[in-house]
């Protein structure tokens, strides 16, 4: 029995990971050898050409930038938004509580193409067309509901003792908030900025609605531009998904730890 839940856990990781390997050889190919028959998976003509032609080339460049600028942005606003509202549904009574709450959990089901040109007139109007706000104010509707969600659940698993005892010597809410509670909420405040970093890093249809310039694309426009009319430089596609993966990677990788652990302790509680 175990021995078979191995292989399958093992074909399982493999069927996910073999994309990933061929992504990356590919991406030290040059682009005829990719279309050479038989495939070869390991080339004998290790090139790093690929990855010197994205990085030397500024307009590609620029595209990192817009999606660094954009993403840690959404981050930083979500979470510093997402914490103000969880502190509020969590320790305090208000009017339309519940009903809030039902309308945060409602976004999180509303499919967001469906909002597509709904926010195109609205961006437009408001004269934010083919701007970092324009993606950064967006972004943040997918993100908050989730992160809402997630840290008032996380709050929720702390006792109230906490707060009350620091109000006690003379700390206002906000203090208590921000020196007590945020200190011991780490972990899921790192699952849930790790999660809206994705979120923002990896969109795509947004950023093409309402981006015009190639100043203002971002990484998932980029590589859809290597594809040209009469040619893909499929090479350059692989680098640059390479390279547009290693944010999220490392992210992962660094904060893995407190990213399980906020993912579990947020979900304990409601």
């Amino acid at each position: 029995m175990q021995a078979g839940v191995l292989f399958a856990l093992l074909a399982g990781a493999l069927f996910a990971a073999f994309p990933v390997f061929w992504m990356a050889a590919s991406s030290f190919k040059t682009n005829p050898e990719i279309f050479e028959l038989p495939p070869r998976v390991i080339t004998e003509s290790f090139s790093f050409d690929a990855y010197g032609s994205i990085l030397s080339n500024p307009v590609e460049v620029r595209f990192f930038v817009n999606s660094y600028i954009v993403a840690l942005s959404v981050t930083v606003l979500t979470l510093v938004v997402a914490i103000l509202a969880g502190y509020a549904f969590s320790r305090f009574e208000f009017p339309f509580k519940r009903t809030l709450n039902i309308v945060i959990v409602s976004v999180q089901a509303v499919p967001p193409i469906t909002l597509l040109i709904p926010y195109f007139g609205l961006i437009v109007t408001l004269g934010l067309y083919n701007t970092y706000p324009a993606l950064i104010l967006t972004y943040m509707v997918f993100t908050l509901s989730y992160a809402i969600i997630m840290i008032t659940g996380y709050f929720n698993t702390l006792p109230r003792e906490l707060d009350e005892a620091v109000k006690v010597d003379g700390a206002s809410p906000m203090m208590a908030l921000w020196r007590i509670l945020v200190p011991l909420s780490v972990p899921g405040l790192v699952s849930v900025g790790i999660y809206t970093f994705m979120i923002a890093w990896n969109e795509y249809l947004f950023a093409l609605t309402l981006t015009r310039t190639e100043d203002m694309r971002t990484v998932p426009i980029g590589i859809q531009l290597l594809m040209g009319q009469h040619a893909y430089r499929w090479n350059e596609m692989m680098a640059m998904s390479i390279l547009g993966s290693l944010p999220v990677l490392f992210l992962f990788l660094v904060f893995q730890r407190y990213f399980i652990g906020g993912l579990t302790s947020g979900a304990v509680k409601n």
